[in-house]
C-alpha cells in the first residue's frame, strides 16, 4: 500500500495521500487548496489516478483542495451524509464502505466538533478529522458543535476500537504525526474525565480564539472551495 502524510504548514493540516499500488488508484483525504500542485507532482511520481477526495468537515481554518482536484482529474468528491454542501458529488452514511481498488474505508459519524464530522476507518488506521486529536479534541464551539455530541462520538465510537488502532487527526499543532487510541485513552488529557458532564464543563470553557477568516473559509468550503 501507498500511504503518504502530508502536512500544511499555515492551518497546521494533515492531508492523506493513499493508494493500493504504485500505478493504481488512490484518494486523498482533506486537501488544503495552496498544495494542489504537491499532489499532483505526488500523484504523477507514482503513477497514480486520484479518482476519490475526501473531506472529513466542513474545515473553518483552510479552504479546501477538492474542487480543484475535481478539475484537474475528474475525481468524485466525498463528504458524510450530513454535510450542509450542495457541491459534493457522494454523501456516504453511517458504515458505509468506500472502495478504491482492493482497499475499503467505512465511514463513521462522529458528529461534536460539527454536525457534519465524519471518520474514516480503513483496517487499522483512523482518520478521525477534527474529531479526536494527539492529546487533544476538536473545539465543540462553532458549526453546530456540540459537546455532548463530541463525548457520545469519541467515547462510544472511536474509543472502542482496538486499541492498536493508528490514529490519524486532521490537524496536530505540536509536531506529531500518529497516536494509537490505546494512547489517546491512557494520556489525552481531555478524556481523562469520569462522564460527559466533565468532558462537557472543559469543552465549554476552553475560550479559544475564532479561527483566522473563518467565515470566508466556511462559505468556500461549503462549495468545495470553489469561489
Amino acid at each position: 500500500m501507498i500511504f503518504r502524510q502530508l502536512f500544511d504548514k499555515n492551518s497546521s493540516t494533515y492531508t492523506y495521500l493513499i493508494a493500493s499500488k504504485k500505478g493504481r488508484e488512490a484518494l486523498i483525504i482533506d486537501p488544503v487548496l495552496e498544495n494542489i500542485d504537491i499532489y499532483i507532482k505526488a500523484l504523477n511520481e507514482l503513477n497514480l489516478k486520484l479518482v476519490k477526495v475526501i473531506d472529513t468537515h466542513i474545515h473553518a481554518d483552510h479552504i479546501t483542495g477538492a474542487s480543484q482536484l475535481n478539475e484537474k482529474t475528474n475525481c468524485s468528491t466525498i463528504m458524510g451524509a450530513h454535510s450542509p454542501s450542495d457541491a459534493v458529488e457522494i454523501k456516504v452514511k453511517e458504515d458505509e464502505i468506500i472502495k478504491i481498488d482492493e482497499l475499503k474505508i467505512k465511514a463513521i459519524y462522529t458528529p461534536g466538533h460539527t454536525s457534519d464530522s465524519y471518520s474514516f476507518l480503513m483496517n487499522n488506521f483512523l482518520f478521525s478529522g477534527d474529531t479526536l486529536l494527539i492529546n487533544g479534541t476538536g473545539r465543540t464551539d462553532f458549526q453546530n458543535g456540540n459537546a455532548k455530541d463530541a463525548y457520545d462520538s469519541i467515547f462510544n465510537k472511536l474509543l472502542k476500537l482496538p486499541e492498536e488502532t493508528i490514529l490519524y487527526p486532521a490537524h496536530d499543532y505540536n509536531g506529531k504525526k500518529m497516536s494509537t487510541i490505546g494512547n489517546e485513552k491512557k494520556f489525552n488529557p481531555r478524556l481523562q474525565v469520569n462522564n460527559k458532564n466533565e468532558y462537557v464543563e472543559i469543552m465549554n470553557n476552553l475560550n479559544l480564539p475564532k479561527p483566522k477568516s473563518m467565515d470566508t473559509n466556511v462559505a468556500r468550503n461549503i462549495k468545495l472551495g470553489a469561489i
